[in-house]
């Protein structure tokens, strides 16, 4: 499927000046009322657990939301999107990742961008749960890392109600993304990410004695030096090297089997254009790369709506395509 050289986002509001406007002002003030969850937690196959939120309109068709980096189910982004839909009759279920809901998960591991066994067993669970008809998966962020991932690693073999796939603002190669981190004018964000993350590590690290050195963040100068140290080996990867060659998307998005949607701003701070694949999308008959001259990072916001483009942009998207 060509790139899509157009796209219909009509730009940011005017004093969202630029890209990190853009990505901050949404995320600090936006405010989605009247979204209510019916939380249930799951029980994973190693005894771990991870909460569901879910909204229940009787539908048969469902849509999956998985949040971004250090997210959870209560981003402005996940409600929004969670509104819009069950407004529009599909039942909705946003999965916080493990240590994401308001509690520790019970593992030695954390999540990660790669990890899309999570979010198999989620499916399994929701196919379980009710006989759905239709499924799509809708990821923010590195939420959409994992689903396009998932999608290109099952490929064919993925549930047969799985219908469409979107990602938004997703780090699709992350050894790209991790440089982009330590440019300088990006040290807001890195700074925000890890700091967060060290408080679960160290949680980590006082209920596994032994199993992780903190001191080590003192060797740590880029982002790459934390994911070495520390992101790797708490999720099982060797190194960052392996952690970038299996957690990202890219490398596996040429099994995609059903029509899937990556919109990416092309102002986003925290994307390099390496994370949006314009020959792979070229080549690839079920891939969409969408790519706006500006929204941020999860922006996109429109003046005088209540929804973002991109949610609006996520439903034309799975109701229209294919």
């Amino acid at each position: 499927m060509p790139v899509l050289r157009h796209s219909s986002f009509p730009g940011s509001p005017r004093y969202q000046l630029n890209g990190h406007l853009q990505t901050i002002i949404p995320s600090m003030t936006r405010r989605v009322e009247g979204v209510v969850y019916e939380r249930e937690r799951l029980t994973l196959a190693d005894g771990d657990f991870v909460d569901l939120d879910w909204i229940d309109r009787r539908s048969d068709r469902l849509v999956i939301l998985t949040h971004g980096l250090e997210g959870d189910s209560n981003r402005h982004y996940i409600k929004g999107t969670a509104k819009l839909f069950a407004r529009h009759g599909w039942d909705v279920l946003a999965w916080n990742c493990r240590s994401c809901s308001g509690e520790m998960n019970r593992a030695f591991r954390l999540y990660n961008h790669g990890e899309i066994g999570d979010l198999g067993e989620v499916i399994d669970h929701a196919l379980r749960t009710k006989p759905y008809r239709n499924l799509v998966l809708i990821g923010y962020s590195m939420g959409g890392n994992i689903a396009l991932k998932y999608a290109g690693v099952h490929g064919k073999t993925a549930p047969e109600v799985l219908r469409k796939v979107v990602a938004v603002s997703s780090p699709t190669d992350l050894g790209a993304s991790a440089r982009q981190l330590d440019l300088p004018r990006n040290r807001f964000y890195r700074n925000r990410f890890m700091k967060k993350l060290i408080i679960k590590l160290q949680q980590k690290a006082d209920r596994f004695p032994g199993q992780l050195d903190m001191t080590r963040l003192r060797d740590v100068r880029l982002w790459r030096d934390f994911d070495d140290r520390f992101s790797a080996p708490v999720n099982g990867y060797r190194d960052a090297d392996d952690f970038y060659t299996q957690a990202s998307a890219v490398n596996f998005m040429t099994g995609i089997a059903v029509p899937a949607l990556l919109v990416n701003a092309q102002n986003d701070p925290l994307l390099s254009p390496e994370c949006s694949p314009a020959d792979l999308a070229e080549k690839h008959p079920l891939i969409f790369l969408e790519t706006p001259k500006t929204g941020g990072h999860v922006g996109f916001a429109v003046r005088g709506d209540e929804f973002t483009w991109i949610e609006r942009r996520a439903l034309e998207f799975v109701t229209n395509v294919g």
